[in-house]
């Protein structure tokens, strides 16, 4: 099984159509079984997509989005489509970003949901608010997926603590195998915060787990929400940070764990890159 995650920076990014192309071009190269995505955005001005729900769109359970012509999801979703590569994916706006864009987070399955759930983790349910932040989840094949995008850990509004803390608690008693994905604006090799808060709750990274493996760097320079951080993150940036993670909260054998989209395996897409693994079924 293969599963990726990536925060998009879609619309954001210069030469956005361009690298929308290079990114379906990956995923058909690599046809990954889940994959999730963040920063995916829609103009708020933009008129609605008709036709998502034939792209494979499933609306989240309790949720109310309005797919848009030029949502990053939906796009991605009928470029594949159109080459006859056919994902179920699902789609909710968490707050508004750059003033101009709903701005959300997705999740793509080739097998069909069994399940779904959102839910906030941030204190603030502020849809104006940039500090928001929510959860999305899909259960398929007897597991759950969840695409997330958090918090810095010294926030003094929305701390990383209290952010997980919230999603800890809502996944104390789940049972099945349960994958966690995304940007988690935490430093894997710093010491004491957020990546180390992450691990000794209990769930595994599944690149420290994967029997080949990459250096795992995911942002290569100072990006959006770390420039006012540069004295905290110089020894990082000196070779890049790694904070997109895949945790998983069972011991599970992970093949293979590698960076995607980092201009040498794939072009780059975004301000982050990616990172795909390959789990043996269990």
């Amino acid at each position: 099984m293969k599963i990726l995650t990536l925060n998009t920076h879609s619309l954001v990014e210069e030469k956005y159509e361009e690298k929308l192309i290079e990114f379906v071009k990956m995923l058909k190269e690599e046809k990954p079984d889940v994959f999730a995505l963040q920063e995916v955005n829609q103009s708020l001005a933009m008129q609605e997509a008709l036709d998502a729900s034939a792209t494979g769109y499933i609306m989240s359970k309790n949720g109310n989005a309005t797919i848009r012509m030029d949502n990053h999801a939906y796009r991605v979703a009928k470029l594949l489509l159109e080459a006859g590569i056919i994902y179920q994916w699902t789609w909710i706006p968490a707050k508004v970003g750059y003033d101009i864009y709903d701005e959300g987070i997705a999740v793509f399955s080739k097998t069909t949901f069994e399940d779904t759930e959102q839910f906030y983790i941030s204190q603030s349910e502020d849809y104006k608010n940039w500090k928001v932040r929510k959860i999305l989840g899909v259960r398929t094949n007897n597991k759950w997926f969840y695409s997330v995008h958090m918090g810095w850990w010294n926030d003094e509004e929305e701390p990383f603590v209290k952010q997980w803390d919230v999603f800890s608690e809502r996944l104390r008693n789940r049972n099945e195998i349960c994958y966690i994905m995304g940007d988690f604006n935490s430093p894997a090799n710093k010491r004491n915060e957020g990546y180390d808060y992450v691990v000794r709750s209990g769930w595994m990274d599944t690149w420290q787990a994967a029997k080949s493996k990459d250096s795992g760097i995911t942002v290569g320079t100072l990006i959006d929400g770390w420039k006012d951080k540069v004295d905290e993150v110089t020894n990082q940036n000196e070779m890049g940070m790694r904070i997109d993670f895949i945790f998983c909260n069972k011991v599970i054998p992970v093949e293979s764990s590698k960076v995607v989209c980092n201009g040498v395996n794939y072009a780059v897409v975004s301000d982050h890159y990616g990172v795909m693994i390959e789990v043996a079924e269990v």
